[in-house]
């Protein structure tokens, strides 16, 4: 139940911040042309968590919505985090193991090799 609740709250919550984040920036910048030829990526302060954060505070819709697709990517890690500390109270020592090795792996591609 903790863990669907948790699953459910992490979605939830992103898909409210990617909302308000898409509202903020269509109300912000209403006329902008979009240019479907060429691919521009985010710029470099959205490209770091702590520049997304910082951005994110400062009311920046696309900041915003940055910070919604790392709450919904970080869902499922938490998921594997907290189930760690689920085996742990049941004394499985096996599960505990090999989710911590889930887990390790999970953040370590997340870092890419940068833990």
């Amino acid at each position: 139940m903790a863990i669907g609740t948790l699953l459910r709250t992490g979605v939830v919550l992103s898909a409210l911040l990617v909302f308000v984040g898409g509202m903020v920036y269509v109300f912000r910048h209403p006329s902008i042309p979009i240019n479907y030829r060429t691919f521009s990526g985010e710029p470099d302060n959205l490209r770091h968590i702590a520049g997304i954060v910082q951005a994110s505070l400062s009311f920046h819709g696309r900041a915003i919505i940055q910070l919604g697709l790392l709450l919904l990517i970080a869902t499922p890690v938490m998921r594997v985090a907290f189930s760690v500390f689920a085996f742990a109270m049941e004394k499985d020592w096996k599960y505990v193991v090999v989710t911590l090795i889930v887990l390790v792996l999970l953040l370590y591609s997340l870092t890419e090799g940068h833990l």
